[in-house]
């Protein structure tokens, strides 16, 4: 038997350890309890949590050309890349000049005849990007495969309407100035992968020149776009239009947001219906980000309206792009003959156009319009009579 001492000690020992175990069971129960809150949070917080936005340009892509399958893909939002294309059979080169141009159902005819105009003036080989909304892809496809233009090479792009959501101020004055697809030219570089260069033309355009020599313009170092300045038009046509060829035209120099960018009023717009881009430097300015910017800024403040001459779609390229492009040859962009029925250009100066735009308010499948049967001359009938011209006799 040992001491009464030795006993003591073991004892308190013995009680000690006793009290750590409950001290360690004590604080594992707690442990347990926060790892079940944990895991109770993150469950919860999936279950619960906001849908991701939608991404900026959500397009479908369909692969064109003489039997051309149904092909799938997509692309990414800011930040994001552009998911690859599904397997085609249509060749795209890198080489291939490349244009964009966008087809709403209810102007199918003017894309096309665009599109005719460009082909049957060129030797080089051309891609079209044919952009549309998703209940219009079956259209495009029947109005190219069923007539003259089945030979083109061409991939149809489902544009994503819900991009716009939150950026664009509803104006009742210019409805269509409103339409999705008038904004699929800020979303270039989220369309357009393979490429460097690209030429984006509104659907209300005939190219009567060869499409190699306008995408082929040089670019001055540091400039993603080239663009025709308004001040260019056949001074007949300036006349008539006033301020519409200044910025004073375009944006609401009542607001402070405006006098703040420093840009006189009377500075020479240009159109943002023709122009060529560089992709990559586009991407490198940040070019999209900073025309989403000015559509929210708009929204906030209402810089400017459809009430102006431009509408809601021009105003922030104008800002964007101000100083900062280069000049295209004024022979490749003689527009706003839609300005007015009853303006006429001189034979001379319609000659002598590369490329006729019916900017405005009258278009060439309407009528009145000025200089229709030059427009006419390029139009394909549509094979699916959806489409018709609007003339005195029909």
């Amino acid at each position: 038997m040992g001491s009464p001492s030795i006993w003591r000690n073991f004892a308190r020992e013995y009680r000690c350890y006793l009290e750590k175990m409950a001290l360690l069971r004590k604080i594992n129960r707690i442990l347990m309890v926060l790892l079940v809150f944990m895991v109770y949070v993150i469950l919860y917080s999936r279950m619960h949590r906001t849908p991701s936005p939608p991404s900026h340009s959500d397009t479908r892509v369909e692969s064109g050309g003489v039997g051309g399958a149904v092909g799938g893909g997509g692309v990414g939002g800011a930040g994001g890349g552009a998911a690859a294309a599904a397997a085609e059979d249509v060749s795209e080169a890198e080489d291939d000049i490349l244009v964009v141009i966008c087809a709403a159902e209810e102007r199918m005819g003017g894309a096309m005849t665009t599109i005719n105009s460009i082909r049957s003036n060129t030797d080089a080989s051309v891609f079209f990007y044919i952009v549309t909304l998703h209940d219009t892809v079956p259209y495009v496809r029947q109005y190219i495969e069923k007539s003259e233009l089945k030979d083109i090479k061409f991939k149809i792009l489902e544009f994503n309407p819900m991009v716009l959501k939150g950026r664009v101020r509803p104006d009742s004055s210019r409805p269509e100035l409103l339409h999705p697809l008038n904004f699929v030219r800020f979303y270039l570089p989220l369309l357009v992968v393979k490429h460097r260069r690209a030429i984006y033309l509104d659907d209300d355009v005939i190219v009567q020149g060869d499409i190699q020599d306008l995408y082929n313009t040089k670019l001055q170092p540091g400039h993603a776009a080239a663009f025709s300045s308004d001040c260019d038009l056949p001074s007949e046509v300036v006349r008539t239009m006033g301020m519409q060829t200044t910025y004073m035209g375009f944006l609401d120099y009542r607001k402070m947001e405006v006098r703040e960018l420093g840009i006189n009023p009377s500075d020479c717009s240009f159109n943002p219906g023709v122009f060529v881009a560089d992709i990559e430097l586009w991407k490198r300015q940040k070019i999209t980000k900073q025309l989403e910017s000015w559509m929210q800024q708009n929204v906030k403040h209402n810089l400017y309206s459809s009430a102006m001459s431009g509408g809601v779609a021009t105003p922030p390229m104008l800002i964007v792009f101000h100083g900062k492009f280069t000049n295209l040859d004024p022979a490749w962009h003689v527009g706003h003959l839609g300005w007015s029925p009853d303006t006429q250009y001189t034979e001379a100066s319609l000659s002598d156009a590369q490329l006729l735009h019916w900017s405005g308010r009258f278009k060439p499948w309407d009528y009145p319009c000025v200089h229709m049967e030059l427009w006419e001359k390029w139009y394909v009938p549509d094979p699916t009579r959806r489409f018709s011209l609007v003339r005195p006799n029909s």
